[in-house]
């Protein structure tokens, strides 16, 4: 048995700072530990100790071999390290150790003995010590003792590798938003294979869609499959083979752990269960389905709402008078129409997909085409009696949220009902009587929930409507609606303040241009200040939170409140408070400041025609600024 053939680049540490011989024990005892080459690490140290009682294992020259032989020790394994300025570790010639190997030895035949005899042979030369204790690298330490191995052994052949085809261990990562820590995940775990001497293969399940793929030969040949993901990963091809699954963040801070757990057949075999990913999810429950969700939801907002204020520019730079067109403003020209176009189109597809992924999270694929009907609906407002959705009030990504849950659990409701079909029917299970049942049950939750978002909507418009009738009431008014822009972002609750607004400027009056100016500022705040938060907070956020923040900016100051929704979607009960607190500020104070609009849309692109256009800057920027510290200080730090 050669000695590279025991030892590992993880298992090697140089340049060592070690007070005693105890902290050196300790120290060699920790890399097989690392190495994964003990069942029983507080087993494995006590055999150690009893050895040294019975004599120093220090043979002189600066040299060190402690040893045992335990029941603690998965397989025979050597681990080394270098101590440049010496340890004290009673040697017969009285001299301080410098290089220290430990062999571990399982009880079965006497291989410590081979072994001790091998690194003798080899270390009675000082040429070949002296070496070693220089190394710099693991690698330079291994190949060192590979060539004096080889040189003194010409006829002993190396180990052979392993029969098994391609890689030993195969990898998945994925995270929320698929930027960063899917991408440090996968870096880490290549990097542990690669020390740990273990072919890896690792897939990234990336923003900009799945790379390094797994083939069915690779998954057919390999020990097991680590899923490092915070979102579901489809598990269906897996079937039969070992599946360690874990957080994104194990596979960054643990890759090594992860790896051995695979190589030394300590995960159960995973059992695809018809079209659900049975297995269980470690940042699981709610949260990791709604960012599953919000992640996918991401592009969608971000390209569409650029796309919107790209349309508002062309406008502006054609000379088109925003409040001489009204509603018409970003569609005037050709140009600016198709940018309107093509953002509205995105937009109209953000919440369906928020549900859609959702619902998927929770029950695999037939959970996909549940939530993205059900999130149709809820964008539409669909009733029973109104089924085109002429006449009704949208549900917004509130109504999508829920859609994505009920509808992700009622598809798995239907797979454990069919659990009990003929197996004959296996077949056209996931084709046809999973979306058909999924399909209709999800028609008949979002239309029996849609009719009391048109009441809630026709609730308020009354409220509204005998609030305005008192003059007195402006600033209360003005902050309501402004609050209420910001509850739902394009649900029933934000419809029913910008529609009040909207039809009042029918009246032409300085009132309807007070209420107009503050339900604008309303939306523009939200966005604004989680772009704000994102600089200031940034443990407040998760890298890729804070990578698409600042494009808030544009789309808050574009009038754009659905920039806000996938950082209200994945924290609702902390974002949404700072978010309607600032708003209802920020409208107030355009009240009182007796600021005026008179065009319904535009944002910052119609500040020319905005009455008091100064004051309602300061408006803007104090709401932003309340939002702003609301969210530092109610938002949980990432951990």
């Amino acid at each position: 048995m050669r000695i590279t053939d025991l030892l590992k680049k993880s298992g090697i540490a140089l340049g060592v700072k070690v007070a005693d011989k105890s902290e050196a024990i300790d120290k060699l005892v920790s890399l097989h530990e690392k190495c994964g080459n003990l069942k029983d690490v507080k087993a494995y140290k006590e055999g150690i100790l009893k050895r040294e009682e019975l004599g120093t294992t220090a043979v002189g020259m600066e040299v060190a071999i402690p040893h045992a032989k335990s029941e603690a020790v998965k397989a025979p394994a050597l681990t080394a390290i270098t101590v440049p300025d010496g340890v004290d570790y009673d040697s017969p010639d009285g001299k301080p150790c410098k290089l220290l190997f430990m062999i571990a030895a399982t009880t079965d035949g006497d291989v410590h003995l081979e072994v001790l005899a091998r690194l003798m042979q080899l270390l009675m030369h000082e040429d070949f010590t002296a070496k070693l204790k220089a190394a710099k690298t693991p690698e330079e330490f291994i190949s060192i003792i590979d060539a004096r191995e080889t040189e003194k052994f010409p006829d002993e052949p190396k180990a052979e590798v392993p029969a098994k085809k391609g890689y030993r261990v195969l990898a998945i990562t994925a995270c929320p938003t698929g930027i960063a820590h899917t991408y440090m995940a996968a870096e880490s775990l290549q990097k542990a294979g690669d020390s740990l001497n273990i072919p890896i293969k690792v897939e990234t399940n990336g923003s900009g869609g799945a790379k390094n793929v797994l083939t069915e030969e690779e998954i057919a040949n390999c020990d097991g499959i680590i899923v490092a993901a915070d979102i579901t990963i489809n598990l269906a091809r897996f079937d039969g083979k070992p599946v360690l699954q874990c957080a994104v963040s194990d596979g960054i801070h643990k890759p090594e752990e992860l790896i051995n757990k695979i190589v030394n057949k300590e995960v159960p075999v995973y059992h695809h269960k018809g079209g659900s990913a049975d297995a269980p999810r470690k940042r699981g429950g709610t949260y990791g389905h709604l960012m599953n969700g919000v992640s996918h939801m991401l592009p969608f907002v971000v390209a569409g709402g650029i796309f919107i204020a790209i349309a508002f520019l062309i406008d502006i730079a054609c000379g088109v008078n925003a409040q001489e067109v009204g509603s018409a403003f970003g569609t005037v020209t050709p140009a600016a129409a198709w940018f309107k176009t093509l953002g509205g189109v995105a937009f109209n597809l953000m919440v369906p997909i928020l549900s859609g992924f959702i619902a998927m999270s929770i029950a695999d694929r037939p959970g996909l085409l549940v939530g993205l009907v059900g999130g149709f609906l809820a964008t539409s407002g669909a009733t029973f009696m109104d089924p085109a959705a002429a006449e009704t009030v949208p549900s917004g990504f509130l109504g999508g949220l829920l859609a994505g849950f009920v509808g992700g659990y009622l598809m798995l409701g239907i797979e454990k009902m069919c659990d009990k079909m003929p197996k004959a029917l296996e077949g056209i299970k996931p084709v046809l009587i999973y979306p058909l049942l999924g399909l209709g049950g999800i028609l008949v939750v979002m239309c029996a929930v849609n009719p009391f978002m048109g009441m809630i909507n026709s609730g308020m418009s009354n409220g509204l409507n005998a609030i305005a009738s008192n003059p007195a009431m402006m600033v209360p008014l003005c902050a309501l609606l402004a609050g209420m822009m910001s509850i739902d972002m394009g649900g029933p609750f934000n419809k029913a303040a910008y529609a009040f607004a909207t039809l009042n400027l029918a009246n032409a009056d300085d009132q309807a241009y007070i209420i107009m100016a503050a339900v604008m500022i309303g939306g523009m705040v939200p966005p604004c200040a989680i772009a704000l938060a994102t600089l200031l907070f940034k443990d407040k956020f998760t890298k890729e939170e804070r990578q698409s923040g600042p494009v808030n900016f544009i789309m808050g100051l574009a009038f754009i409140t659905e920039g806000a929704i996938p950082y209200a979607a994945s924290d609702p009960l902390h974002v949404l408070p700072a978010c309607i607190i600032g708003a209802g500020i920020s409208g107030a104070l355009s009240e009182v400041f007796q600021c005026t609009l008179m065009a319904p849309h535009g944002g910052i692109f119609v500040f020319p025609v905005v009455g008091n256009a100064m004051m309602y800057l300061v408006a803007l920027v104090i709401g932003t600024i309340v939002s702003t510290a609301l969210l530092g200080l109610l938002k949980k730090k990432v951990a």
